[in-house]
């Protein structure tokens, strides 16, 4: 049995695989070797990480730096450590940082992306236009700087917008003060974004006085690191985009020369868009011949960057800085990247040309964290294979740990339901009303409340209309791009319905696929419809390509295991504690051949059935 106190342990009784977990952690930390964990919901991943790396760093002088990728999850961090200083009385310093952009007290920057905020702060403090940055920099005012963080330091840590509004009423920047306690902190909660780009780490770790080589990284939900380090390398440009930004240099009476490049890019694509085949949409393109046809390429790169200044501090934001950091990025490496050009059209019904500099390799990133951190911790309740997430993140002196689900087997029932499927060479008016048919018998023999998860909008959107004929329930059906408050409504107004049961019809990767909990009698079955394949295109078929020259596994790490760990992650949201009592419905044939079947964890227990309603039935009968 661990030692609580020593371990920073906060609760009386230890859960399932908990000391296992506690202790496998401790130990690599002792032997400096990385780890990758797969841990279902209910084991207490935060907990049982934080506890004995905040052991080890406070006795090695290091730092735990947790990182997520969602801002909600901040919250579960920090709840963890303040339980942790009142039941073992231990005075943790611990700062939660969220974007520089999310911490600042300025008004009307919502609008700004994360390039444009960082261009308009540095040119406000440059300046000395930023009364709360102007505060801060003021030795005048220390004594009362100290007196408020000690205040923050005693009754810590505190939720990040706590900070942020103190630090606000205060005038002072809460980006900048939150760096100074941070200087003292053993744990700091940040996004992926804070460690993942090479830029903002450097100086990031730089405010902090601290370096990568003293610093625990723990990477929260690590399913999701591959994609996020792929999506941050890359950059695309399009003629939407260099319309604004012509628009922008009219507006702002640019050189002629400047407007007559950006005219010359929008030119140049379309008349590159005339070598894509009429039946398709994309082709591949090779650097030279974008680059080559622009006159005085890094001439331009710094015309844009000078003129994107101007309406910088104008408007806050410029189009024309977009464009630069495009070019700019278009002419670094071949490997690891693809290059690809695509037409397709608008809302408005205008042609749209896009071209892409597409990251394939996420070990571009993460290697360089990895071998230069004391120790890096990835873990996930989706993490499987590990044997994938190792090779696509660069891991080599690395502890692989998977975990069961430590919740009944008995409350769990995992089924599949084959004689219907999404695939694309079948999908026909008649095999809609297949999957609408027995989708509602399905939710309508459930005792409450259904989500039902199809692979795209239009697919859904194409099937509902039979479904609603046969499904005895309220639907609700989720919307493209929701807001957080749409949300937070629509899953208001679902949860209200959980005795007489509703159903949500939701998208595999949209709002509700993962990151939502509906603990207890809120929901009572997840379905999920076909397999949320990514779109056999240039880019899939550039990253099979690239992982089978890697790892001669290119369809499965490409294709095949992002598709059943985002149904996996949807399943989840079914079985959220220990007395919850969920079905999870996998509604195609095809999750029963090997090649998709193999992908899923080892503890769940599937069963393919043609009898299903018969199953649930039997299930749910002492409800």
């Amino acid at each position: 049995m661990i030692d609580k106190e020593e371990f920073f342990f906060p609760y009386d009784e230890l859960r399932v695989s908990q000391e296992d977990f506690i202790n496998r952690i401790s130990d690599c930390a002792k032997r400096r070797k990385h780890a990758l964990i797969h841990a279902p919901t209910g084991i207490g991943k935060t907990v049982s990480v934080l506890s004995p790396l905040l052991n080890y760093a406070s006795k090695n002088d290091l730092t735990v730096f947790f990182l997520t990728p969602r801002h909600m999850q901040h919250k579960i961090v920090i709840d963890t450590l303040r339980l942790v200083k009142k039941k073992i009385r231990k005075d943790i310093v611990a700062v939660d940082f969220i974007g520089k952009k999310g911490m600042c007290a300025q008004s009307g920057i919502d609008i700004l992306s994360s390039n444009e905020f960082g261009e308009f702060c540095k040119e406000l403090t440059e300046k000395g236009s930023c009364i709360y940055y102007e505060n801060f920099k003021d030795n005048r005012l220390n004594p009362k700087k100290d007196k408020l963080l000690n205040e923050v330091l005693q009754v810590g840590p505190l939720h990040v917008q706590d900070v942020v509004s103190q630090m606000s009423r205060e005038h002072f920047c809460p980006f900048e003060m939150s760096a100074v306690l941070a200087q003292k902190a053993k744990v700091v909660v940040m996004d992926y974004y804070h460690i993942l780009n090479p830029n903002i780490r450097k100086n990031i770790l730089s405010r902090f006085n601290k370096g990568l080589d003293k610093a625990i990284i723990v990477f929260d939900e690590c399913h999701n690191l591959p994609e996020r380090c792929r999506k941050l390398l890359t950059d695309r440009i399009t003629t939407r985009t260099l319309d604004y930004a012509l628009r922008e240099a009219d507006q702002f009476n640019a050189a002629d020369g400047l407007k007559e490049s950006l005219a010359q890019i929008g030119m140049l694509l379309v008349e590159l868009s005339k070598d894509i085949p009429f039946e398709e949409q994309e082709c591949l393109l090779k650097k030279e011949e974008f680059t080559s046809k622009i006159d005085d390429y890094d001439s331009l790169i710094l015309d844009l960057k000078e003129f994107s200044d101007e309406v910088i501090e104008e408007k806050k934001k410029s189009f024309a800085l977009g464009v630069a950091n495009f070019l700019e990025h278009w002419k670094g490496q071949d490997y690891g990247f693809t290059r690809i050009l695509t037409k397709g059209f608008g809302d408005d019904g205008k042609l749209i040309i896009t071209l892409k500099y597409k990251c394939l390799d996420p070990s571009l990133i993460t290697k360089e964290i990895i071998e230069s951190s004391y120790i890096v911790v990835g873990m996930s309740g989706t993490l499987t294979p590990l044997g994938m997430y190792k090779d696509l993140l660069g891991f080599d002196n690395v502890e692989l740990l998977e975990y069961d689900s430590p919740f009944p087997k008995k409350n769990q029932l995992h089924l599949i339901v084959p004689g219907v499927t999404t695939k694309f060479n079948v999908r026909s008016e008649e095999m809609y009303k297949k999957i609408a048919l027995k989708a509602a018998c399905l939710v309508n023999a459930v005792p409450g409340n259904s989500i039902v998860f199809f692979p795209s909008y239009k697919l859904r959107d194409e099937i509902n209309p039979f479904f609603e004929k046969w499904c005895k329930k309220t639907t609700f059906l989720e919307q493209r791009e929701m807001k957080k408050k749409e949300r937070d409504e629509l899953l208001e107004k679902f949860k209200s319905y959980k005795d007489q049961g509703a159903v949500l019809l939701a998208v595999s990767n949209g709002s509700f696929g993962e990151g939502i909990d509906l603990i207890g009698d809120f929901l009572k079955a997840v379905l999920i419809v076909g397999i949320p394949l990514n779109r056999p295109d240039l880019e899939t078929k550039e990253l099979i390509a690239y992982y089978d020259k890697r790892f001669q596994k290119g369809w499965d790490y490409g294709y095949i295991y992002p598709a059943i760990i985002t149904t996996i992650q949807n399943a989840g949201r079914c079985i959220r504690s220990e007395n919850d009592k969920g079905v999870m419905v996998f509604l195609d044939e095809r999750y029963k051949w090997d090649n998709y079947f193999k992908c899923f964890p080892k503890d769940k227990h599937f069963r393919v059935t043609k009898t299903p309603v018969e199953m649930i039935n039997e299930f749910f009968k002492d409800c």
